[in-house]
């Protein structure tokens, strides 16, 4: 690899890393139930983890801060079962909460299908009652495409879904001598190396939840399909966590992820010379009329550890097909372009 080619890819990295340790700062609590469990930390757990016996312990492990919940209220942290649910070569690998004797409220589902010889494509759903409405977290990488000029070129980097049969919990499921896992743990039987935990408040388990949050993403789409009708005829709803927690599942049954508003495209970086010269987001939006505005912001980094020399923004807008005085004229563009320079 080349010098330049691992600068690339270093300032690519700072400013991904930068983006999402931001979103995990500025995040604040929904009011919902899933708050208190991070669907990207129990993915980042299953990516490791050689079994689904393993998954079960590492997520029920205190010191891997997956979850946060109590949800009977009283005062300890719930034990979390895994149970797999498999047909035709699909698998939802529901991950429930233990709340009484004859009780259990379902927290997610990993949703796992194959759609190749050596690719398979997965989902990791929060429950409606949790999280709200399409509550989906999957893994995903960044793709870069160079206009062909060089050192000097623009790289514009999208979002990838991940293939993840290389995972050793997805070799493990597809392997033949695989057993359907279900946990074999229930209401006061536990594991010996399992002790039940305090809660946490937010502000201490808040650093914890987002983590994770660089490496996955809220997805806008299922592409989970036949596993998802797996799953649905074995969703278990617990009476006592509806009643207790009323109100937020109230709320939850009608919140929408906002995060469906995200788009693939993340961020172009200039260099020149094998340096970072810019950062580049554009975004595009058009009203009720069909007139286009784009807007184009660019940060020019320090290079050299100099100072920052320059900072631009360019808005265009473009009229929609009706002419005349209201609509304006077809094709106008309006073009602002500020600079800043610092001595």
């Amino acid at each position: 690899m080349t010098a330049h080619l691992q600068f690339r890819l270093l300032i690519v990295t700072i400013l991904l890393f930068s983006t999402f340790q931001l979103i995990g700062q500025s995040e604040e609590p929904t009011g919902l139930l899933g708050d208190n469990f991070s669907l990207e930390t129990a993915l980042e757990e299953f990516k490791k983890a050689k079994s689904l016996e393993a998954f079960e312990k590492a997520i029920n492990d205190e010191k891997n801060h997956v979850h946060n919940l109590d949800l009977n209220g009283d005062n300890d942290i719930d034990y979390i079962r895994v149970n797999d649910h498999t047909e035709d070569g699909v698998h939802a690998i529901v991950l429930s909460a233990m709340v009484s004797k004859d009780d259990a409220q379902d927290i997610a589902v990993i949703e796992i299908e194959k759609d190749g010889e050596n690719s398979a494509k997965l989902q990791i759903v929060g429950d409606t009652d949790l999280y709200g409405e399409d509550m989906i977290v999957e893994p995903f990488d960044m793709e870069g495409e160079s206009d062909g000029r060089g050192p000097d070129g623009t790289y514009e980097f999208s979002r990838i879904v991940i293939n993840v049969w290389g995972w050793p919990s997805v070799r493990y499921i597809y392997g033949p001598s695989y057993v359907v896992y279900h946990s074999p743990w229930s209401w006061s039987y536990y594991p010996t190396y399992w002790r039940p935990w305090r809660p946490l408040g937010w502000s201490v388990w808040r650093p914890y939840r987002a983590r994770h949050v660089r490496h996955y993403h809220v997805s806008p789409v299922r592409r989970v399909t036949h596993a998802h009708r797996v799953y649905t005829p074995h969703r278990s709803v617990s009476r006592t966590v509806t009643v207790k927690h009323k109100t937020s599942i109230t709320k939850a049954r009608t919140h929408k992820v906002s995060s469906k508003r995200s788009t693939t495209k993340v961020a172009g970086v200039k260099t020149k010379n094998g340096k970072a010269v810019a950062a580049k987001k554009t975004t595009t939006t058009k009203n009720s009329n069909g007139v286009r505005k784009s807007t184009s912001k660019t940060k020019v980094k320090a290079t050299n550890g100099k100072k920052t020399v320059k900072a631009s923004k360019t808005t265009k807008k473009k009229a929609g097909k009706k002419g005349g005085k209201k609509g304006g004229k077809k094709g106008v563009k309006k073009s602002k372009k500020v600079k800043k320079k610092k001595g």
